[in-house]
């Protein structure tokens, strides 16, 4: 059972649910053409079945088709882009 996935640009927030547990990945917009990643979360009971990499690559993808700038103050986030820079690289904001 793959889980849902939401957007929430009010709370700056990317969320995935599955039978009831939450994670989410977090963002900030410091410049109007810059998105920050600031912090990941995922329920003990989601960890380990790539709940985590899908947040990261949802966000990156909207990133990607919003023509935005990517910083990666999370920790999770930038390991993440670090293991696919081939894929990710073009966009960080560096």
């Amino acid at each position: 059972m793959n889980p849902t996935l939401t957007h929430n640009q009010d709370e700056q927030a990317f969320y995935a649910s599955q039978q009831g547990y939450e994670a989410e990945l977090t963002y900030s917009r410091p410049a109007d053409n810059v998105i920050d990643f600031t912090h990941t979360f995922v329920d003990e009971q989601l960890r380990g079945k790539g709940v985590g990499e899908l947040l990261a690559k949802t966000a990156l993808a909207f990133a990607r088709e919003q023509h935005l700038r990517v910083r990666t103050s999370c920790s999770f986030v930038r390991g993440f882009v670090e293991q696919h820079q081939q894929e990710y690289q073009d966009l960080l904001d560096q």
